[in-house]
Order: structure tokens, then C-alpha cells, then sequence
């Protein structure tokens, strides 16, 4: 490996992360990630798996970053719920409070009402006393001697017993009127004060169902407000984890290519063998029926159930030795590795092959896309291995070299 290119990658690195997502990033990952993934030795390039790794890290922060906003979401529909209700409560209260203090002085009035009916019948009651007291004393005369001695005759007398009782009667007319006006006005005072107390308790009740609003509403208000300050570590987080990955795979990338061949990309094993297609086996290596022919010969390779068009890639460093039609192959491929190793890629969809013969390739280098030319039943690949000339069984030939097929 080439020590200038790893000290490049990691000089990326450094330059690609700033120190507040770094920072933001040291102190989160491990609540929302887990134990971190491990990371290659600073003498060697990232591997396949720290390259999988760190996606999965991204694709995590990311999952977490959306649910936040789905959170987030939710909270600002409770907080404008909340919001509105408070203000519903809060205008009742209002309301409540404004006729609760009319009433107020509506009590106050009527009870200044009854204090002057009480002085006005107070001071009849004295009038009325002053004048029973009066009559009294004179009435403690013989009746009938003050007739007879009375120069004014008894005309006079008469006179003065009938002035007194209209004075009576006049004053006793006051002082039920008075009464009447005292108790009126404590009839009325009376239900005041009992308005007065259904609205305060209404009142209260307002004011006890608008503070439980206000309550409910800071306490959304502060969920919302907590979201979006970890949206906003979450998304230092993805931003971190994302500069990751993509340092990860540009080093990762360079070092199987300084080692390679400038075509590696993608998963690549140790040896330096790469997945031709993806796609479960379908029909392995061996004997069989053709399923086209009827006949019982070999079946050269591997069958590997990609879909149609789906990409192909070189199996291992090499050069490309044959491109082009192949009689039941159909577009065919051929790569010499250069160990005593070749590889064979059949049914290549009419148009597909992208290298040409004498191009050297990496391993997972795209060379093209599967399809279903020649004798064929659907599409798929036809992968061939070959030790000096020979045919062996894939399976276990890329097993040995760090690939699993199918």
C-alpha cells in the first residue's frame, strides 16, 4: 500500500469534519448508535466492512433525524392545539372577571340602596316614637274634664283628636313605606350578593380551568422546543456521520485501487475478489438436463438470478480477453487474471458489454449488465471459473477467495 495515499485520505478526513460536528457527534453517537463501529489501523486504508459500517451509522442518525421531525411535527400540532385552547380559556376568564367586577358594583350600589333605606325607616321609627310619646302624655288627662274645661268647646277638642290621628296615620304611612323601601332594598341586596358569589365562584372557575391550559400549553411548548434542539444535534450528527462515510469510502476506494488496479470499486475481499452479480443461485455447477435442449451435459458455471439489466461486475483484477457473441453463451465475457484463473460472464443483454478486448480491469469494476441472449430461459448470469483452462465450481472457488455467491 502506498503510505503518501493513506496519509491523503486521512489529511481528507480532518479537513472534511469540522469541530463542532465532531464534537456534537463524540458526545451523541454513543447515546443513539450504540458502541461505535470499529475502525481501521492508521497504517492501513478503510475496509469493506468499515465502509458498511459507517453507512449503517448514517442511515441510523438519519432514521433518528426523520423520526425527530415526525416528532417535531406532532409536537407543533399539540402546541397550536394547545395554544388556541388556553385562548379559548383565557377569553372565558375574561368574561368571567368583567362580570364579576359589574356585579360588584351593581352589589355596591344596591347595598348603598338598602343603608339609605334603613336610615330613612330608622329615622320614621324615631318620628313615630316622638309622636306615641306626645299623644301619650297628653292623653293622660281626663278626657273629660280637658272636654269640659276646654274654652274651645268641644268642637275644638274634637279637632285636635282628629288632627293628631292624621298626624298618626300620615307618620305611620312614612314609616311603612320606609320599611317596605328597607325591605326591598334588602331583597335586592340579598340577591346581589348572591349573583356576586355564583359569578366569583364562576370566576374562579374560569381562571382554574385557564391556568390548566396555560399549563398544558408551556409544557408542549417546552417538548417542542426540547425536539428541536436535539433535531438540531441530530442533524450535526448526519452531517458528522455523512463526511464520515463518504471519507471512508473515497480511502477505502483508493486503497483497493492503488492495490487493484484503477477499475476496483465496490466489496472487495481480502484476496482481492469482488461479488459478479447479485441474485440467488438458480441452477448450480454440474450435470444436469438442459432445460432448452432436453440434453444431459455440464452446466459450465453457476446461474445467478439477477434481473434483467441489473449490473455485472469483474470478479477479479485482470485483462479482458474476449467480448462479444459466443454462440449458445450469447454476449459473453472472458477476463484473464493473470494467476492461471479466468473468469467467464454469458448472457450479457444485446448491447451490454462495456469493456473491450485487451482492457485491463479491477475487481467489481462495472462490465456489464445482465440480460438473457444466447440459450437462455430468463435473464440472468452465467458466471464461469477456470483454473489453467479448466472449469471448477464457483461456489467454492469464491468462497476460498472471500465472496459468497448467491
Amino acid at each position: 500500500m502506498n503510505h503518501r495515499g493513506r496519509k491523503a485520505g486521512r489529511a481528507r478526513g480532518r479537513t472534511r469534519v469540522t469541530a463542532l460536528a465532531a464534537a456534537t457527534a463524540s458526545a451523541v453517537l454513543v447515546a443513539t448508535l450504540g458502541a461505535t463501529s470499529s475502525v481501521a489501523a492508521p497504517a492501513d486504508f478503510p475496509s469493506w466492512s468499515d465502509v458498511q459500517a459507517a453507512k449503517r451509522d448514517e442511515a441510523a442518525a438519519k432514521t433518528q433525524l426523520a423520526s425527530l421531525n415526525a416528532a417535531i411535527t406532532a409536537a407543533q400540532v399539540e402546541v397550536d392545539r394547545t395554544q388556541a385552547e388556553a385562548e379559548a380559556r383565557g377569553a372565558e376568564y375574561a368574561v368571567a372577571q368583567q362580570a364579576y367586577d359589574e356585579q360588584v358594583i351593581v352589589t355596591q350600589k344596591v347595598q348603598e340602596q338598602q343603608a339609605a333605606a334603613q336610615a330613612e325607616a330608622d329615622q320614621a321609627q324615631r318620628d313615630s316614637a316622638q309622636l306615641i310619646a306626645s299623644l301619650a302624655k297628653q292623653g293622660s288627662t281626663d278626657s273629660t274634664v280637658e272636654l269640659l274645661g276646654d274654652t274651645g268647646g268641644a268642637e275644638g277638642y274634637l279637632y285636635r283628636i282628629g288632627a293628631m290621628q292624621k298626624i298618626t296615620e300620615r307618620t305611620d304611612a312614612v314609616y311603612e313605606k320606609a320599611v317596605q323601601l328597607q325591605n326591598t332594598a334588602k331583597a335586592l341586596a340579598d340577591q346581589a350578593a348572591v349573583a356576586e358569589a355564583k359569578l366569583d365562584e364562576l370566576k374562579n372557575d374560569a381562571e382554574a380551568k385557564f391556568l390548566v391550559a396555560q399549563q398544558a400549553q408551556v409544557v408542549a411548548q417546552q417538548k417542542y422546543d426540547e425536539l428541536q434542539e436535539a433535531k438540531a444535534k441530530a442533524e450535526a450528527l448526519v452531517a458528522y456521520l455523512t463526511d464520515k462515510r463518504e471519507v471512508t469510502e473515497a480511502d477505502y476506494l483508493e486503497g483497493i485501487r492503488q492495490q487493484w488496479g484503477s477499475g476496483a470499486a465496490g466489496e472487495v475481499s481480502a484476496q482481492g475478489w469482488a461479488r459478479p452479480s447479485a441474485g440467488v443461485i438458480r441452477s448450480n455447477y454440474g450435470m444436469r438436463v438442459n432445460p432448452v435442449t432436453g440434453a444431459y451435459i455440464l452446466h459450465t458455471g453457476v446461474d445467478l438470478g439477477a434481473a434483467c439489466n441489473a449490473p455485472i461486475y469483474a470478479a477479479h483484477a485482470g485483462t479482458v480477453v474476449y467480448a462479444g457473441w459466443l454462440g449458445t453463451w450469447g454476449n459473453y465475457i472472458e477476463i484473464d487474471h493473470g494467476d492461471g484463473t479466468d473468469t467467464g460472464y454469458a448472457h450479457i443483454v444485446s448491447g451490454g458489454i462495456g469493456v473491450s478486448v485487451g482492457q485491463t480491469v479491477g475487481p467489481g469494476q462495472l462490465i456489464a449488465k445482465v440480460g438473457t441472449t444466447g440459450q437462455s430461459t430468463g435473464c440472468h448470469l452465467h458466471f464461469i471459473t477456470r483454473i489453467n483452462g479448466k472449469t471448477t465450481n464457483p461456489v467454492p472457488f469464491m468462497r476460498d477467495r472471500g465472496i459468497t455467491l448467491g
